[in-house]
């Protein structure tokens, strides 16, 4: 399992990655899932994949020599596209691709294809654009009202990526958002691991030197770590306890519903409530 999200706002991209990678209890290893794409000036994109990792391997290979006819014109590659979305549509062929190479035998031995990525980036010439990617190559585009994807194990992560981020987040806000999401799937789920890759792009450099290797010595991450769950036991600490007899409350728990009748309880057998 991983844990990956990429989010877009005015301000640039924000990627974060784990790199656990487990195949049974004694079998745990560690993988990167983030790729980085570069040629400063022209084009600056990034790929975070999660799901079996054979696959996942095999598409970023081929993604580097994939080519997708284009008619009259030269194919179009990762490296020759003058838009994000059709580089997406190169990594959709690719993806494609090793379906049709590993689908047949991974389906004999009765293992679901399963990959999904998170691409995103900037060419130049054009704003920038994130997209997840699903195991048969079709994508959805991020947008202002749905300003994130993730993939891998997501619900831990989300709730706080649902309450502080918005396309007007800072850069700088948003990093630190997806490491609070981090550490929060890090803390209920033993299949999402360090280290951690996160790499921050500021919005039209078409380059990133914002990217950094996290692992459990990092100070900030450790700041992180240790400042949230505190900060979260003093935010729950602060919110009046339920009155059950009655107490003084400005928050009373204990009132009739306009809609709903009470709770009924079965006292004997015969008794039904339908």
């Amino acid at each position: 399992m991983t844990y990956c999200v990429g989010i877009k706002l005015d301000a640039g991209l924000v990627f974060l990655s784990d790199s656990r990678t487990n195949a049974g209890l004694d079998q745990i290893s560690t993988f990167r899932k983030m790729m980085v794409y570069e040629r400063p000036g022209d084009r600056f994109m990034v790929l975070l994949s999660a799901g079996n990792l054979s696959i996942s391997q095999s598409v970023r290979e081929i993604l580097q020599v994939e080519k997708l006819d284009n008619g009259n014109e030269p194919p179009l590659t990762i490296w020759n596209a003058t838009s994000m979305f059709d580089a997406v549509r190169v990594l959709g062929s690719a993806v494609r691709r090793v379906y049709d190479q590993d689908g047949p035998s991974l389906k004999t031995s009765g293992i679901e294809f399963n990959a999904s990525m998170i691409f995103g980036g900037q060419i130049k010439g054009e704003a920038m654009r994130l997209f997840l990617v699903y195991s048969a190559g079709n994508f959805i585009e991020a947008t202002r009202e749905t300003c994130y994807f993730q993939i891998g194990e997501s619900k831990y992560g989300k709730p706080v990526l649902d309450r502080m981020i918005t396309p007007a987040t800072p850069l700088d806000e948003a990093a630190k958002c997806a490491l609070v999401s981090m550490d929060s799937t890090l803390k209920s789920n033993l299949t999402v691991g360090l280290p951690l890759d996160l790499l921050v792009y500021e919005a039209n450099t078409l380059q990133s030197s914002q990217i950094v290797c996290i692992d459990e010595h990092n100070p900030y991450f450790h700041m992180i770590r240790g400042t949230w769950g505190q900060r979260l036991r003093q935010v729950f600490e602060s919110i009046e306890d339920p009155q059950w007899t009655g107490g003084a409350t400005q928050h009373p728990l204990c009132v009739t519903s306009s809609r709903y009748e009470p709770m009924k309880k079965i006292t004997h057998p015969g008794e039904k409530i339908i």
